[in-house]
């Protein structure tokens, strides 16, 4: 048997991160960037208004508009400046109202100095604008648009061009971890397919003679499968999904068979029960016959000491103990981080942290533990039926608690690792 530490590093060693492809904005959330996206024009693409209300000039006119035709006239520029030269912020302005712009629209018509356009948010700035004065702030007399605000500026409640990003700018890094709010920014940007990492497809194989499937009447001898809802649950909860999934008997043929078919669709394979030394515990050897390289099996833990992991052509395998607990436990301590390896995640969906005990607790040297815990204001209690084939008091479970295999006795106030599990 190897230490936990010895099982992690091992892992990393022999898991990699899976080639980059396309996928569509509406598959990337939860998925990393594979290389670095530039935005390719500047955003926004022209001056924007902010807000409704009514455009007009400040002082000089604004002619690098894009999208938009014609300039104020010479003389009019310069009776811009003599009307607009030394005038205070917030003067009062009493404008001719020329026309109107609303969102989607490209303005027909340039502003002239003491002019004003009613404009809507998101709406082209018509050229010669470059502050919009709220509506709320003006009064409208015919087509006389007047206002006196002593809070405006100029440029006021417009978007200026390239603000969001300029042309040529980095707009996300490589590696970074696509949420719902980079997505938006990238899809504003107009890329409609992104360069990632994708997440593995995930096969599971649970084995035994026993299991009999939910809702089903239990026959002699068997006991419902559960082991698959609850891996099926615990990789939608990180965003993950399980590909493939099949039931295998206690059949040595039949088993490799269904391995094969499950490691050909998948890129990475679970398996569950079946790895012990029992004389019905046919998953070792079945592995080795379709191919799996083995890197180790056993480690110093409880629960999960007959955890297997292997790789066949770069693909992981893990053979996970069948008793529910253990299961959950080695997909949280090693199958979650191999799976965010593979994904290129930046960071790790399980937190590792240092917290009290509020309860003491005693064990046998030698292995480590990994116990049911709930996090509490003040630390952690280690929660009642631990054993390996109870789920009880881990359905009310937030974390594992991690006891060194040295360590015998563990008093209340003693600082211990905690994974805090991703949990809603």
């Amino acid at each position: 048997m190897i230490s936990v530490d010895e099982a992690i590093e091992l892992i990393a060693q022999n898991v990699y991160r899976l080639p980059a492809t396309a996928l569509p904005l509406t598959a990337a959330a939860g998925k990393v960037l594979a290389s670095d996206i530039h935005a390719t024009a500047d955003m926004p693409a022209w001056p924007q208004a902010a807000m409704d209300g009514y455009a007009f000039a400040w002082g000089e006119p604004v002619h690098d508009v894009v999208g938009t035709t014609g300039v104020a006239p010479q003389d009019a520029v310069g009776a811009a400046r003599r009307d607009t030269a030394g005038a205070a912020s917030g003067a009062a302005r009493d404008l001719l109202l020329s026309g109107e712009v609303p969102a989607g629209t490209v303005p027909a018509f340039p502003l002239l100095p003491g002019q004003a356009a009613r404009i809507f948010t998101g709406a082209m700035l018509p050229t010669g604008a470059d502050t919009i004065v709220i509506q709320e702030k003006v009064t409208l007399t015919g087509n006389r648009v007047r206002f006196d605000d002593p809070a405006l500026r100029p440029g006021a409640n417009v978007r200026p061009r390239g603000s969001e990003i300029p042309a040529g700018a980095l707009a996300l890094s490589m590696g970074t971890l696509l949420s719902p709010a980079s997505v938006g920014f990238l899809a504003s940007l107009g890329l409609d397919h992104l360069p990632v990492t994708p997440h593995p497809r995930i096969g599971l194989v649970t084995t035994g003679n026993e299991l009999q499937t939910p809702g089903r009447p239990l026959g002699p001898g068997q006991v419902y499968e559960s082991n698959s809802f609850a891996l099926r649950a615990a990789l939608e909860q990180c965003g993950l999904r399980l590909d493939t999934h099949r039931l295998a008997p206690d059949d040595p043929a039949e088993l490799r068979q269904i391995i094969r078919e499950t490691l050909d669709a998948s890129d990475m394979l679970l398996l569950t029960g079946g790895v012990s030394v029992g004389a019905y515990d046919f998953v070792s050897a079945a592995l080795a016959a379709c191919g799996v390289r083995p890197v180790f099996h056993k480690v110093r833990q409880r629960p999960g000491k007959p955890l297997y992991f292997g790789e066949a052509e770069g693909k992981p395998v893990f053979g996970l103990p069948g008793n529910p607990s253990s299961v959950l436990t080695c997909f949280y301590i090693y199958v979650l981080p191999a799976i965010e390896r593979m994904s290129g995640r930046p960071q790790s969906r399980v937190t590792r942290t240092r917290l009290p005990l509020e309860a003491g607790y005693r064990k046998a040297a030698g292995l480590t533990h990994f116990l049911k815990g709930a996090v509490g204001a003040t630390g952690v209690t280690p929660l009642g039926a631990q054993e390996s084939y109870r789920m009880s008091t881990y359905a009310l479970a937030n974390s594992l608690i991690r006891l060194p295999e040295e360590g015998t006795a563990f008093d209340a106030g003693d600082l211990v690792d905690v994974y805090l599990l991703p949990y809603l």
